[in-house]
């Protein structure tokens, strides 16, 4: 499955931006999604990732409660929405696939989008 990630941007702090990530192909529906984060000078690091049939989702301790992920299986996208955003947010934002679920590791992504940045001012 090839992944492309859009919709980041600048926003003011406490704004809100919601990612998309369209993936092509038929198989979409079998693979777990998720986001990733690098800001500079730093790892990449987990953000978000949901399930094959959007039943579970999950999050890290830094954006839970702020930021939802979910998927249109019908649309082969998954969405970030990301509220209250903070300057420490920013960051650029991959989406990821994989094909064994419950793996949520940067090592076990099977596909990788192109990143997108989102810039929150403060």
């Amino acid at each position: 499955v090839q992944l492309q990630a859009y919709g980041g941007g600048l926003v003011q702090a406490g704004g809100s931006l919601r990612l998309s990530c369209a993936a092509s192909g038929r198989t979409f529906s079998r693979y777990a999604m998720g986001w990733f984060r690098q800001a500079p000078g730093k790892e990449r690091e987990f953000v978000a990732a949901i399930d094959w049939s959007g039943t579970n989702t999950y999050y890290a301790d830094s954006v839970k409660g702020r930021f939802t992920i979910s998927r249109n299986n019908a649309k082969n996208t998954v969405y970030l929405q990301m509220n209250s955003l903070k300057p420490e947010d920013t960051a650029v934002y991959y989406c990821a696939a994989w094909a064994v679920h419950g793996l949520w590791s940067e090592s076990s992504v099977d596909n990788w989008g192109q990143g997108t940045q989102v810039t929150v001012s403060s």
